[in-house]
């Protein structure tokens, strides 16, 4: 039997009865440990993201499936790659349960739904090319372990993020990952800890494969968007950091060339 430690009772008791900054210093404590609890998994994190890279390094995709908090999360970290590398929108795409309206609003049982993630899966022609990490703090998301299970069924690589040791969905993962943060300060609250660990590890494979991709030149984001003037901004000291030219300078040729990489290797 699966042993559901983010279903456990909270370490704290009759939470209504402590004041703001009681609560506000448990919690902090709790967030505390995430990142520690996450160190234990950096061997497993890093097979999943080598795995990945094999696959997008030859033209392949990253997909990310998810229920609920899980599911938000890794829309979130599939949105911010274009935004962030510059890579196109349909190199990371992330799907959930119940669809985009689910972002903001649940559906009732999508995630029970055991066929719904191949149909989601399908509909982007999802085959051996690409790579597809499912997300459920629980690790037994219905969603989500049988919409790798299919993948598994069609020589698809698989991974996955999940709270609970040696859990179904970890099973059914070539790649799993397992961050056990231990029982939620709200018991059973997995947008807590076990999402903040979630969101960490997504951070750390889309950016170490992005890197591996060659979408970071030094530390900087020289494939950015430049969707805003805060970030063309940026994106102007960048070449004035590696030039001798003046801001408006180094701003023209920017905004002529679309892109940090493209100014600099003007540049060059």
């Amino acid at each position: 039997m699966d042993k559901r430690i983010t279903e456990q009772d909270s370490n704290y008791r009759h939470l209504e009865k402590k004041s703001t900054i009681e609560i506000l210093t448990d919690i902090n404590n709790e967030d505390k440990t995430v990142p520690l609890a996450i160190e234990k998994s950096l061997p497993q994190i890093e097979k999943l993201a080598d795995a990945i890279f094999e696959k997008m390094k030859v033209g392949g995709r990253l997909f990310y499936i998810g229920a609920g908090t899980s599911g938000r999360l890794g829309i979130v970290d599939a949105s911010e790659c274009p935004p962030t590398f510059g890579v196109p929108h349909d190199w990371v795409i992330g799907l959930m349960a119940g669809g985009d309206s689910a972002m903001r609003k649940a559906v009732e049982f999508a995630e029970d739904d055991i066929n719904l993630a191949w149909k989601d899966l399908s509909e982007y022609a999802v085959d051996c090319n690409d790579f597809v990490v499912g997300i459920a703090a629980s690790g037994t998301t219905p969603y989500v372990v049988n919409g790798l299970k299919d993948c598994n069924q069609n020589n698809i690589l698989t991974g996955s993020i999940s709270c609970n040791p040696n859990s179904i969905l970890s099973q059914a993962a070539k790649f799993p990952v397992e961050v056990i943060v231990g029982p939620e300060y709200v018991t059973g609250s997995t947008r807590m800890k076990s999402g903040t660990a979630q969101k960490l590890v997504l951070n750390m494979i889309s950016t170490s494969v992005m890197i591996k991709l060659g979408r970071v030149k030094d530390n900087k984001m020289v494939d950015m968007q430049l969707s805003n003037n805060k970030l063309v901004d940026r994106g102007t000291k960048m070449i004035m950091g590696r030039s001798d030219l003046e801001y408006e300078d180094a701003k023209s040729l920017l905004l002529a060339h679309g892109s940090v990489r493209a100014a600099l290797k003007q540049l060059s």
